[in-house]
């Protein structure tokens, strides 16, 4: 076989194989399950479950509306990716927060918390009304992330400070710093990026 007739059939082999599979985004190892059943209320008072996360591309995060240090940072932040994703026409995607604060974190509050940042309609959603138990549980068995309630004479509740990317099918794919982190600005082109990839490509096969 000539020379040039092998290169030309091995670039179209792996034209083929690229095409078949979503390489553009490696998944975080210590991820892989689909998120577990919940059942939530949103900040509008509807119901609102991992269901209704199918069939897009989702940003998590972690936050409560009384938070004094990282949840401000955090929330802007993602306010930015938003942003930018309706700047660039991205469709399919949404933003899910999951209150940490669920005892004082009424629907009402967590809307009013999110006004200030002028976000579209339908974009971010907000959850809240279950106990403390369940949401320390879930962010750990889930998302791998530390919920633990405040120190004595305090309400400040600790709780992780990343971004999570969730494909179509509810798989968490990556992490991202939700803020700041020493040297390394937030990374909001990279989350742009990949939210773009999935949107575009589907969710990454097993």
């Amino acid at each position: 076989m000539k020379k040039g007739i092998f290169i030309g059939l091995l670039a179209t082999i792996i034209l083929i194989v690229s095409a078949c599979s979503n390489n553009a985004i490696e998944p975080e190892s210590q991820y892989g399950n689909k998120l577990q059943s919940f059942n939530v209320t949103d900040q509008n008072g509807d119901k609102f479950s991992q269901k209704d996360m199918k069939g897009k591309v989702y940003i998590a995060d972690f936050i409560f509306t009384d938070c004094e240090t990282v949840c401000p940072p955090m929330t802007y932040n993602m306010s930015t990716v938003i942003d930018q994703l309706e700047k660039d026409g991205v469709k399919d995607y949404g933003v899910i927060s999951f209150s940490v604060d669920p005892d004082n974190d009424t629907p009402k509050k967590l809307k009013d918390y999110i006004k200030q940042y002028n976000v579209p309609d339908g974009k971010w959603t907000l959850v809240t009304n279950y106990d403390f138990k369940f949401i320390k549980q879930y962010a750990e068995d889930n998302f791998k992330s530390i919920v633990a309630p405040p120190p004595k004479g305090s309400n400040q509740v600790t709780h992780g400070t990343s971004f999570y990317l969730v494909d179509q099918n509810g798989k968490i794919i990556k992490t991202y710093s939700g803020q700041d982190a020493g040297d390394k600005k937030f990374p909001k082109s990279e989350i742009v990026a990949d939210v773009k990839t999935l949107v575009e490509d589907g969710p990454i096969e097993d």
